[in-house]
């Protein structure tokens, strides 16, 4: 009899599997950093931790420079 430890049948796909989650984490941020004028690089940073939840804050309560966006605060 072969005995394994347990979640170790499906090692491979843990690499790919992580690549996948990253990707749909980076994607719509990707896309929400260039429509708010921020390079899209920035979006990289989401899959850090701690520095995920700063950047999301910074991009919910800053200015953002995007030309299209003239909103001003008083």
């Amino acid at each position: 009899m072969s005995e394994t430890m347990p979640g170790t049948g499906m090692w491979p796909f843990g690499p790919l599997m992580m690549l996948g989650i990253a990707a749909i984490i980076i994607l719509p941020f990707w896309f929400i950093f260039s429509k708010a004028g921020y390079s899209k690089w920035l979006s990289l940073l989401m899959v850090v931790p701690l520095v995920n939840v700063i950047l999301l804050y910074f991009l919910a309560f800053s200015q953002w420079p995007s030309p299209g966006n003239n909103h001003k605060e008083e």
